[in-house]
């Protein structure tokens, strides 16, 4: 069960534990202040209204370096097409990196057990309600999945996270769970897109 807290009993117990003893904390915290003024921190958010407070360090830095580029691969080829993209439907350029980063590490051959395909692993369904003609074509692909993002991040009112969980999980089932759904697969994929985003902020990928 995931442990829930409020601002008076775990606030000081958090960052204690972040700070001087850093090995105890094993998982990232979120919080968010209620109509009381009360602040409430958990390890497993179900309310869209947790936002992240202290992040796992150590997890953080598994998922910045899981997914590691083919020899063949060269990122730089679609730097341009992805600015391009990203300028056209306002999308953070960062966010569309990472989520190629994530979904195909940058192949666009890429395949799934699925059949998701392409740099930004577009479905058949999904493509088609996007009109991406040809799913391996690069610019096809990564358009469609701008625009898929662009519309999850007006549905979701601009919360990332939880629009990175649909495009992973599907808009019903962050809608049913009211936040992230609580999926082994699609936590992980969450911390590992906002992971990748981050670093390439930061210029650290």
């Amino acid at each position: 069960m995931p442990s829930i807290c409020n601002f008076r009993n775990c606030l000081w117990t958090a960052i204690l534990y972040a700070v001087l003893v850093p090995g105890l904390v094993n998982a990232d915290i979120y919080r968010y202040e209620d109509e009381e003024g009360i602040v409430h921190f958990t390890d497993a958010p179900t309310d869209k209204r947790f936002k992240i407070f202290l992040r796992d360090l150590k997890k953080d830095k598994e998922l910045r370096t899981k997914l590691k580029y083919a020899a063949s691969v060269n990122p730089a080829v679609y730097e341009q097409l992805i600015k391009t993209c990203s300028d056209k439907y306002g999308v953070n350029p960062s966010l569309v990196k990472a989520v190629i980063h994530a979904e195909s590490g940058y192949r666009p051959d890429a395949v799934s057990s699925k059949g998701a395909c392409g740099l930004m692993q577009l479905m058949p369904a999904t493509a088609k309600s996007l009109n991406v003609a040809d799913r391996f074509n690069p610019k096809d692909n990564v358009e469609g999945g701008v625009k898929y993002l662009r519309f999850l991040l007006d549905t979701f009112r601009g919360d990332v996270p939880l629009a990175v969980a649909a495009y992973n999980a599907g808009l019903n089932k962050v809608a049913k769970y009211g936040g992230i759904p609580p999926y082994n697969e699609t936590k992980t994929y969450v911390n590992r897109v906002l992971s990748y985003m981050k670093s390439y902020q930061e210029g650290g990928i």
